[in-house]
């Protein structure tokens, strides 16, 4: 269970590469996932479209919300945006940067599983088989509405008797060729629109792109060490809270022949890392702060003491005004 936890944990890191594995790995499994599915077209006008559209949509809106879910930032990301201005001030450039980010890596699976299946054919074979213009068609002649409607239907059906014929081929090559060059255009376009995003980043303006992405890891890895303090302080807490227990059951264990833990240097070095938080309305407290006040960016300032009443602390410094020189 340990082993798992630390697993998951990595993976739900920070690292750019890590999540870009993730992201290949989405992809990957998009592809084998339409590769071993079997397809089986109802071949019935109802419910064609229905269907095909359906395998071709549904699944990767699936695979978006385990982009989202595997992604770290994400829930980074909606905090910041949610939480109180507070003491600091939100930065719109920061949530815009880590919502992009977090786009671009989910969308990934998604758009690899709907260029398999427009490649493949056979998703609008079955959705638009019963839209085709019979007239395009020979073998459709002298056949009424409805039934012509039915051997449309039909179409992505091989092994249907009245559809063993040319005009079923016909038609299926027709979606086929349809389905393939809208595959190959949205992929083509894809790649043109990373080309030029990639190329033509460094004409605008670098240094705000600088600042966002600095303060989007800023504040994850700010988040992640206020968990990591959290649990060491819970810990702590644990630990004291079991001490003063042992100590009321002192004579009750006396007479079990148990030694309480010594109190002395290590008690005193506890109490220090406990930080004069030491019951659970200051808990409490200092969460609440943490959340509606965090504290501003700028450690040049000696810190006030502070109190689980609420401290009060200076404005937050924006990003804007790091990032002015300050003249010597």
């Amino acid at each position: 269970m340990d082993r798992f936890r630390m697993i998951f944990q990595y993976f739900q890191s920070n690292s750019e590469s890590v999540m870009n594995g993730i992201c290949g790995l989405l992809a990957l499994g998009s592809v084998k996932m339409y590769t071993s599915f079997d397809f089986s077209c109802p071949c019935l006008p109802q419910y064609n479209m229905a269907y095909g559209l359906g395998i071709m949509f549904i699944p990767p809106v699936i695979l978006f919300l385990c982009g989202l879910i595997l992604n770290r930032q994400s829930l980074v990301m909606l905090e910041e945006w949610r939480r109180p201005a507070g003491r600091r001030k939100k930065d719109l450039a920061v949530i815009r940067y880590m919502c992009s980010s977090i786009m671009q890596r989910a969308m990934v699976a998604p758009v690899v599983w709907i260029i398999v299946t427009l490649l493949d054919g056979k998703c609008l074979i079955c959705a638009f088989s019963g839209s085709v213009d019979p007239e395009k068609f020979v073998g459709f002649a002298n056949v009424s509405t409805v039934q012509v409607q039915q051997l449309l239907a039909k179409v992505p059906c091989r092994d249907d008797e009245l559809m063993r014929n040319t005009s079923r081929k016909a038609v299926s090559r027709y979606l086929r060729c349809w389905s393939q060059a809208l595959g190959w255009s949205i992929l083509l376009i894809l790649i043109i629109a990373a080309f030029l995003a990639r190329w033509l980043r460094p004409c605008f303006n670098q240094a705000t792109l600088l600042q966002a992405r600095h303060w989007s890891n800023y504040i994850d890895i700010e988040q992640k060490i206020f968990e990591e303090t959290c649990c060491e302080h819970s810990r702590l807490f644990a630990h004291k809270c079991i001490l003063h227990f042992f100590e009321s059951m002192r004579q009750e264990i006396k007479l079990h022949s148990f030694s309480l833990p010594g109190e002395g240097e290590e008690a005193e070095g506890e109490q220090d890392l406990l930080q004069g938080i030491t019951d659970q309305d200051q808990v409490n407290k200092l969460l609440k702060t943490w959340y509606y006040e965090k504290p501003p960016l700028d450690v040049t300032k000696p810190p006030k003491s502070a109190s689980c009443e609420g401290p009060r602390v200076p404005d937050a410094v924006t990003v804007n005004d790091i990032s002015q020189p300050r003249a010597l």
